[in-house]
């Protein structure tokens, strides 16, 4: 007698093609500058479409001079950021100055424009102990240095901001390898389970250092990954400042009404290295794979939009550029002014009541440094 074929426990190709129709990438603006989702366009003033790309330009000069300054030997750390203009600053221009930023150490220019003087950004690059003194008022966290441990930092804030019933949500900023960072899933469980609002960006561009996205994770996208943890997840074209900026203050509302976090994958791409401390990206990338993203180039795009619509000229861009290079001038004119820092001003800073090693080691260094 023939043995009936049995019937498989699930369908895997249907549940995986499922989640992957529900995780399909947001764009509005195409590559060309052109608006493909008229229905998604965000309400925004021309004035404030002007100060986005204003922002974007001035960003992009400070990392040029910004990579020039490392290699002059007048700034420390550096983390490249051409190309994420868009994911970075349409995500922060989303927000509201009551609202709190947990960045990672790509993620400075977010900082300056949430408030944080360029200056203390010049001396956190040095790691200068003024670098991190922040001003009153300024809702942002020094960068995190510890790949993914800002995700559960933000998920506790967050969660603060609820029990305090403040009107805001905090943000947080990883790359692509953030999301394999265990601290990822368990600051986005407790988010969840908490019902706090709390903003999770994942930045993928495509290498967790010189690490192939498709390495790391099975998963089709980086965005259902928060379906594991019961929260709302979102790709987006990160190379579109409008697509990022709607989908950021979708997530900040849905934050702000008690309807907990979100996840926003932006699917972007760093034109530099990984940093300026030895990555060298011609080892893992393609000039072919680079020159795909080059037509992607968020800056380039937002130009083309904003030029069809009579917002944008040569000569606004070069006003900006302009008022870029003067204000990084000034900016590094002042970190040069502030005195070195001294090893006992390391240590001094490490307590409040310092231990009894450390007062140890100060008297012997408060006897060097008086010499």
């Amino acid at each position: 007698m023939a043995s009936k074929t049995k019937k498989a426990i699930v369908d895997v190709k249907k549940q995986f093609d499922a989640i992957s129709k529900q995780f399909e990438m947001v764009q509005i603006l195409n590559e060309k500058g052109e608006v493909v989702n008229p229905d998604l366009m965000p309400d925004l003033t021309d004035e404030q479409l002007v100060e986005l790309m204003t922002r974007m330009v001035w960003t992009r000069v400070l990392d040029q001079r910004s990579i020039s300054l490392n290699r002059q030997g007048r700034l420390g750390f550096y983390a490249p950021t051409a190309g994420q203009e868009a994911s970075q600053l349409a995500s922060q221009y989303a927000l509201q100055k009551e609202d709190y930023i947990l960045p990672g150490y790509r993620d400075v220019p977010q900082m300056i424009w949430h408030g944080l003087p360029l200056t203390k950004a010049f001396l956190f690059s040095r790691g200068h102990f003024v670098g991190n003194q922040l001003p009153e008022n300024l809702h942002v966290l020094p960068p995190q240095i510890i790949i993914g441990a800002q995700i559960v930092q933000t998920a506790g804030v967050a969660l603060g901001l609820k029990k305090h019933k403040k009107d805001a949500v905090a943000i947080t900023y990883t790359g692509d390898g953030g999301s394999s960072q265990g601290d990822f899933y368990e600051g986005m469980n407790f988010a969840g389970a908490f019902h706090a609002p709390a903003i999770f960006v994942v930045q993928n561009n495509q290498f967790a250092i010189s690490t192939p996205r498709e390495k790391q994770t099975a998963a089709p996208t980086l965005a259902q990954k928060a379906a594991a943890t019961g929260i709302v997840g979102i790709q987006v074209d990160g190379m579109d400042p409008l697509a990022v900026y709607a989908a950021t203050k979708f997530a900040r509302e849905r934050g702000v009404s008690g309807e907990g976090p979100t996840l926003i994958e932006t699917m972007t791409y760093r034109y530099g290295p990984h940093t300026l401390s030895g990555d060298d990206p011609t080892r893992y990338r393609t000039k072919e794979l680079d020159g795909e993203w080059e037509l992607k180039d968020p800056i380039v795009r937002f130009r083309a939009f904003l030029e069809g619509k009579g917002l944008w000229n040569e000569e606004k861009e070069n006003e900006v550029i302009d008022r870029a290079k003067e204000e990084i001038k000034q900016a590094i004119k002042e970190a040069d002014a502030i005195p070195k820092q001294k090893v006992t001003d390391l240590l001094k800073n490490m307590y409040e009541v310092p231990t009894a090693n450390v007062k140890e080691q100060l008297a012997i260094y408060e006897a060097k440094e008086s010499k």
